[in-house]
């Protein structure tokens, strides 16, 4: 994989109401990948709806354990692990909430030059279950894209 990375970032939350709900969010960004002691890194920048600012993105990939941490205009740590639950708090401009993270898929194929994760995990605020969520992320060479 070389160091710069086309970042590709979809969310979608099936939000249980009278009438479902899903939203979905999408991403697509350049960002930098780095490898150390069997752990993968990719950094990148997000800018959010509605708030000026960015958050600084580092994904950190290891076996069966996928990390989140974004710093900025938005703060979190959050951390998928195959079934288990992660506490974390998310702080926005808006002010923190407490989330639960229990995630029941985690999905990591790596190749030469492209690391595919899915993830599917049920979302919870303040201890109240809230949406079933999935993820999924493409961590690509930036070379492979164009000469494909």
């Amino acid at each position: 994989m070389t160091k710069q990375v086309l970042v590709s970032v979809k969310g979608l939350q099936f939000i249980e109401t009278e009438e479902a709900e899903v939203e979905a969010i999408e991403l697509v960004t350049v960002g930098n990948y780095y490898s150390r002691e069997n752990q993968k890194y990719v950094k990148y920048e997000e800018s959010f709806e509605g708030t000026e600012g960015t958050a600084q993105n580092l994904v950190k990939i290891k076996p069966n354990v996928l990390e989140v941490c974004k710093k900025g205009v938005i703060d979190v740590h959050m951390v998928f692990e195959k079934e288990k639950k992660n506490i974390s708090y998310y702080t926005t401009p808006f002010g923190t909430i407490q989330m639960g993270i229990a995630t029941t898929k985690l999905d990591i194929k790596e190749e030469e030059d492209n690391i595919d994760i899915k993830v599917d995990y049920a979302l919870e605020v303040n201890n109240e279950y809230v949406a079933d969520c999935k993820l999924a992320m493409n961590i690509s060479s930036k070379e492979t894209i164009y000469t494909n």
